[in-house]
């Protein structure tokens, strides 16, 4: 599961995020690429964009439950 305190800076403010337990594995930005992207130099994802219609509030549930390595987290907070 992922830890709010281990939250990548690079995340959009909002509810969805990626911790610093990413592997780089491309599930999330598969999933979901109008929200997640890559950082090259560090080689992890993090939430470009938090998701706006209810489509890609879907779409990063389905990375957030199938993450490997539970990186992915929703704080609940607003989308």
């Amino acid at each position: 599961m992922a830890e709010i305190s281990e939250r990548i800076d690079e995340n959009a403010p909002g509810a969805f995020y990626v911790d610093r337990t990413c592997i780089d594995c491309d599930m999330c930005r598969t999933t979901a690429p109008e929200n997640f992207t890559r950082n090259e130099d560090g080689a992890y994802s993090f939430v470009f964009k938090q998701p706006e219609t209810d489509e890609e509030v879907a779409l990063c549930q389905e990375a957030l439950e199938g993450c490997p390595t539970g990186s992915i987290g929703d704080d609940g907070g607003d989308v």
